[in-house]
């Protein structure tokens, strides 16, 4: 480590893989619990503070034309070094890497060295090369990194700025070819058939070769009753369609409304009868429309599965825990279990968290609980440089590919608050006439990347907004609107006084449990001013169609915090 490193500090700890320098810090005793008191502000320095991975190992080798060196998340601005080569920077949380290592690997001694910068700095850094752009009060600078963005502090967390490998690394070794990406396209005609298409790109390394093979492309679709259908099709380059078409599909529909049977589909690659990759997952048929037609009120906005009209009811879903890598599928079993136990159908993957993990998906396919995915942009205005942009289109393909397979996801929306922010508060005024401010992603970038990759789901450039006037998001007469005076100006019962068309966000200071509270906090006595309880911390949040009733949660916040909302 290097940087503010506290006197008396080891410069060198072990490391665990996937995780964060918090985490490694924490279970040796080197800090004190973030979480406790007022710990954050004892561990502040991580964020300010360079860190290296280094590590040694022997390798095998398999006889492959690739051996790839995989980092599934690195959290954030790294640079990737193997055997003193060079192999990768990266500047983005919230995309994978692939580096081809064949020419470097060895069979012992390999020396794999991961230098991160400081998160905080490195923002600053790129601050200065993009321009700041506005952002909530005095906001650190999250708007202009590819990182999570309450990473910096939020209104409900504390500010735990993280460094670490987040997510796996690992070696990839294989030949002739690899599925890099399949997106199955699951519809239902108007007789109950259904149809997958699955859209298939591979990676080759014989392309360039004359003697490039052709290949082998398998699909197969298991029922739940473990009925099957296959088909198959020969590839000569990279790209590939393979359609499977049922009778009578069994409909996935969200909780309340019907089963979730899903089919699981198996995808394969072949040369020879070798089989060189597989990919495997569930799909559900069902149809989503969310219309938002004019009515007498206003603009509707509604969401419809299979030709029924659904009443929302849910919550906003933000990071489980500050430490990512802590999360478990456990964790996320808990919490899906939390929503469906208060009678919810929907969960909102708030904008400034992350891509979510594909467990909590796979529980929501099975528990019948509908996502909205956020693109991650909140509160703020975003740079359009060309880094910026060439970042931001990676990450959103990448995980548009790998979120759409999934039947629970039925809504992306661009941006949490940003065009509200821009009409609003302010920013508009603090910006130079003509300058960008994120637009561009969100009315062209992201629409662009889903009409190509995952066309049958709704849309919106942010919420709150209204489909009849661009530039008045709080209209609650016109599509979702965020509903947020209770928490700081007004009593909750003035929720009887507003019923919007959609609410997707609602909610209001919500202290945890006394028993969390003293776990917590050692204060003594323990005082609305105390040092440790500062009073915008927590808050609690939900979201309905119209006014619904309902317990509205943040699922597991640490401390826990709950609220109540009242019908009208």
């Amino acid at each position: 480590m290097a940087g503010p490193v506290p006197e008396g500090l080891p410069r060198d700890i072990p490391a665990t893989v996937p995780g964060t320098v918090h985490t490694d810090l924490l279970a040796r005793g080197l800090i004190p619990d973030p979480y406790l008191n007022t710990n954050e502000n004892a561990v502040k320095w991580i964020g300010e503070t360079d860190v290296r991975y280094q590590t040694s190992f022997a390798f095998t080798d398999e006889g492959h034309e690739r051996v790839d060196l995989v980092a599934e998340g690195l959290d954030t601005v790294a640079t990737v070094t193997f055997n003193g080569a060079l192999v990768g920077e990266t500047k983005n949380q919230h995309r994978s890497y692939r580096f081809d290592v064949r020419s470097l690997i060895r069979a012992s001694s390999n020396e794999l060295t991961v230098d991160l910068a400081s998160p905080l700095r490195s923002a600053r850094e790129s601050e200065l090369r993009i321009g700041a752009k506005p952002l909530v009060a005095d906001a650190l600078p999250y708007n202009a990194l590819r990182k999570m963005a309450c990473n910096f502090g939020w209104d409900w967390g504390p500010t735990l700025t993280t460094s670490g490998i987040w997510r796996p690394l690992y070696l990839h070794q294989w030949s002739v070819a690899r599925l890099a990406q399949v997106i199955p396209r699951v519809s239902v005609d108007s007789d109950g058939g259904g149809l997958v298409e699955v859209h298939v790109e591979l990676e080759r390394t014989d392309l360039e070769s004359a003697a490039h093979t052709e290949l082998l492309l398998e699909a197969i679709l298991t029922a739940p009753d473990g009925t099957a259908v296959h088909t198959s099709g020969t590839v000569e380059r990279s790209s590939s369609v393979l359609s499977l078409k049922i009778d009578n599909a069994e409909l996935w529909w969200p909780r309340g409304y019907g089963d979730q049977p899903l089919y699981h589909l198996d995808v394969r690659v072949s040369r020879d009868a070798e089989e060189l990759d597989t990919w495997t997952h569930d799909v559900g048929f069902r149809t989503v429309e969310v219309r938002m037609n004019p009515d007498d009120f206003g603009t509707g906005f509604e969401f419809h599965v299979n030709g029924q009209f659904v009443y929302i009811k849910g919550a906003n879903w933000i990071p489980d825990d500050c430490f990512l890598p802590r999360v478990t599928r456990d964790d996320y079993e808990r919490g899906v279990r939390d929503a469906v136990e208060a009678n919810m159908n929907m969960l909102r993957i708030w904008g400034g968290g992350i891509y979510e993990s594909n467990d909590l998906y796979d529980i929501c396919n099975r528990e019948g609980i509908l996502l909205w995915q956020d693109f991650l942009f909140a509160c703020a205005i975003y740079s359009e440089a060309p880094e910026m942009w060439a970042e931001v289109e990676a990450e959103a393909r990448e995980n548009v590919a790998r979120l759409a397979p999934n039947p629970s996801l039925v809504f992306w929306n661009g941006s949490n608050e940003n065009i509200e922010g821009y009409f609003h508060w302010g920013f508009k005024e603090r910006m130079q006439e003509g300058e960008t401010w994120g637009r561009g992603y969100y009315d062209d970038l992201l629409p662009s990347i889903l009409a190509e990759l995952d066309p049958g789901r709704g849309y919106l450039p942010s919420t709150p907004f209204s489909p009849a006037d661009y530039a008045d998001p709080r209209d609650p007469n016109h599509g979702p609107v965020h509903s947020w005076k209770v928490w700081f100006s007004e009593d909750y019962l003035t929720y009887r006084n507003s019923v919007p068309r959609f609410v997707a966000e609602f909610g209001f200071q919500g202290p945890a449990d006394y028993s969390t509270l003293t776990s917590a906090i050692d204060d003594d006595p323990m005082l609305p001013d105390s040092p440790a309880w500062p009073p915008t911390r927590r808050r609690s949040t939900a979201m309905a169609s119209s006014t619904a009733a309902m317990h509205c949660t943040c699922l597991h916040p640490r401390p826990s915090t709950t609220g109540t909302s009242r019908p009208s």
